[in-house]
């Protein structure tokens, strides 16, 4: 077990226990190493299969790149064929691009460099949920989410050490118009976090506030440094949007990253099939990572891919079942292929609570996005109701099972503790292990101790108020809450960051929609 486990002793009666589970001073991660070789699910004829027939998607039928004159007269000049809005790749094109410049893994820089996160290679960075418009828990339900959800958000983010992220749009603040909350939003990362963050994608201007914003949050000079990876979704099937795009040219401009990452919901937005998603998500990646590194050679980009089921007899999306874990897996095998850095979905379900039925398809998403060899993981805690809502008690529910990501990705201690050689030698035939020194030595950290789960006796459960997983996690976050303590910022940073933002929002216009 790693020495980033946090220790806590069972024991001490019921206000240890309860101490225990609310205990939020846990030391920093700064982002999972894994030891583990990949899982990989098809052959190398597979794969070949896919990319030659994500090949002939490109130059065959092509990608729509829309509204947007400039990138089709920069796709041409790199040698595609544009016919309107349609551009075709000869094939190999797209890939001879992106490996040419693209980085196998890049360092995203956070406000605190102990919390800079490597991206790509062996690593893993897990982020939080994105994009919900509402927000639930078990005190108040499902309601639209609001500035005030948004900052509570981010700040139990900031102290949960498994999220390494702080992520982007954990939820939609409504109670801002959607033209001026990208502002609050990021200043939020900024302010109540020093954890890496995610910029606005909603329009290029937004994008451009995000890069201003950053820069003066890092004082003044980005100095060529990646402090933002930011989503870049596909119109699937196969198109490109202006909105998209334009966000995309400010971030590869300015240096900092993008994930492009197809958005499928297979048989409606892709065929019905694991092979036909693959292929087309790998078609749209590549066409989008080109248009990055035609942009700015070298830029960070993440391959992306976001793959969920269907009811074919509703059209409702589905989570948590074999299809989509297995497009996780060939996808990762594809960018591995292609050589730059991979991004997921993470603890993704439909459950309306956070309940069997969500922790059942959480960790059916969760557990084959680690073992396929992610890189960056959007929606590792969090998600509800097929992300329309992001749940309190289900960060901190799916944050417990993070730290036991982190403990599994490690693999087998071989070391000579490991091998606890010394235990045998010092334990008689027949007699327990529990007063050996190897066991004394390691008690404290040789398992994994879920903050969450109660292992006690009926009666101690019934004694401590017969509460379940959801109300156990309730009591938490809002201990979390109460504790809370904000990281430094410099006032005078603090001073520019709310100055940039007052005289943004008097320009712009009140937009909600």
């Amino acid at each position: 077990m790693s020495d980033e486990q946090p220790r806590r002793r069972r024991g001490g009666g019921r206000a240890a226990r309860q101490a225990a589970r609310s205990d939020t001073s846990q030391v920093s991660v700064p982002y999972l190493v894994r030891s583990m070789t990949p899982v990989e699910v098809v052959s190398e004829e597979g794969l070949v299969t896919i990319e030659e027939n994500a090949e002939t998607i490109l130059a065959e039928i092509g990608l729509d790149f829309r509204d947007y004159p400039s990138a089709l007269t920069l796709l041409a000049e790199a040698g595609a064929e544009v016919d309107g809005e349609r551009v075709r790749f000869p094939k190999g094109m797209c890939r001879e691009i992106v490996q040419a410049s693209a980085p196998a893994e890049y360092t995203q820089h956070a406000r605190n460099p102990a919390r800079n996160t490597v991206i790509g290679g062996n690593n893993t960075v897990f982020a939080p949920n994105y994009g919900s418009p509402f927000a639930f828990d078990l005190d108040r339900g499902r309601r639209y989410a609001d500035i005030e959800d948004f900052r509570n958000l981010v700040k139990l983010v900031y102290m949960l050490p498994y999220l390494h992220h702080s992520g982007g749009t954990v939820c939609e603040p409504v109670d801002i118009p959607v033209s001026k909350r990208h502002l609050d939003m990021v200043y939020s990362h900024i302010k109540y976090s020093d954890k890496g963050f995610m910029g606005s994608v909603t329009a290029a201007e937004r994008a451009a506030d995000s890069v201003e914003l950053a820069r003066i949050g890092f004082g003044g000079d980005l100095a060529d440094r990646t402090v933002m990876t930011s989503l870049i979704n596909a119109s699937s099937p196969l198109s490109w949007d202006a909105t998209m795009l334009g966000a995309a040219e400010v971030y590869a401009s300015n240096n900092q990253a993008c994930i492009f990452s197809p958005f499928i919901l297979a048989g409606a937005m892709a065929p019905a099939t694991v092979g036909g998603v693959c292929a087309q998500s790998l078609a749209e990646a590549l066409a989008g990572m080109t248009f990055a590194q035609l942009i700015r050679p070298g830029a960070p980009v993440v391959f992306g891919t976001f793959a969920a089921s269907m009811s074919m007899q509703t059209g409702a999306p589905t989570f948590g079942t074999p299809e989509p874990a297995l497009v996780n897996y060939v996808m990762a095998a594809l960018a591995r292929r292609v050589g730059v850095p991979f991004r997921s979905g993470g603890s993704l379900c439909a459950s309306k609570l956070p309940d069997a039925q969500a922790a059942y398809e959480s960790a059916n998403t969760l557990q084959p996005a680690v073992l396929s060899g992610v890189n960056f993981m959007l929606h590792a805690a969090g998600w509800q109701e097929g992300g329309l809502s992001v749940g309190f008690e289900k960060l901190i529910m799916d944050h417990d099972q993070l730290g036991m990501m982190h403990a599994f990705a490690k693999g087998v201690d071989l070391t000579e503790n490991g091998q606890a050689m010394s235990a045998f030698r010092e334990n008689e035939p027949g007699q327990h292990f529990l007063g050996t020194e190897h066991t004394l030595a390691n008690f404290e950290s040789a398992f994994y101790l879920s903050p969450i789960a109660d292992n006690n006796s009926f009666e101690q459960w019934s004694e401590e108020g017969s509460l379940d997983a959801a109300q156990r996690a309730n009591a938490i976050w809002k201990q979390m809450l109460n504790d809370y303590e904000p990281p430094p910022l410099d006032e005078a940073i603090d001073a520019e960051l709310l100055d940039y933002i007052a005289r943004r929002k008097e320009v712009l216009p009140d937009e909600f929609g």
